[in-house]
């Protein structure tokens, strides 16, 4: 979905979120996470450099502080991609930020989808479906929801969003 608007907005950009979770095959540190130690990522926010951090299915994620402030200097709008209790901290930490709840279909196919990407163990999809129980239950926090039933069609619902959320700071 991400990608979808990129290809659209040039002015859309996503932060790099850090993480303490094992990097997978492939991944590179940088491009899909900020790999950090434990003690690392617990001096960075000792150091208050993270504008939300949370621990998810057993590991430390959050985004930098400097990962947001470098791309809104240069005139870009970000795209965080967080779960819950991180976009409470970020509407706490930025009123005016835009949020929007991706809705799976149903929960069984949320079910389907994680072990159907094969890169977790049982025991994380577990955590993680827990998760997704407290987040469904509080899509109403959320300025949108867009269901995830269909990715051209929520990539467009997404699309006249970011349009009609940013379309006075593009003016």
């Amino acid at each position: 979905l991400i990608e979808g608007l990129l290809r659209r907005f040039s002015f859309l950009t996503v932060a790099v979120s850090a993480t303490t979770r094992p990097q997978r095959p492939g991944e590179v540190d940088g491009r899909e996470y900020h790999f950090m130690t434990p003690d690392g990522f617990e001096a960075a926010v000792a150091e208050n450099r993270f504008l939300e951090h949370v621990i998810y299915a057993g590991h430390h994620y959050g985004t930098l502080r400097s990962e947001v402030d470098r791309h809104l200097a240069l005139g870009r709008s970000v795209v965080l991609e967080i779960e819950l209790r991180g976009a409470r901290a970020v509407r706490e930490a930025l009123p005016d930020a835009v949020s929007v709840f991706i809705e799976p279909p149903s929960f069984e196919e949320l079910v389907r989808r994680l072990k159907g990407r094969n890169t977790e163990a049982a025991a994380d999809i577990d955590r993680r479906l827990e998760e997704s129980r407290v987040e469904l239950a509080a899509m109403a926090e959320f300025d949108h929801r867009v269901l995830n039933d269909d990715v051209e069609r929520a990539v467009e619902e997404l699309a006249a969003i970011v349009d009609a959320e940013t379309r006075t700071e593009r003016a």
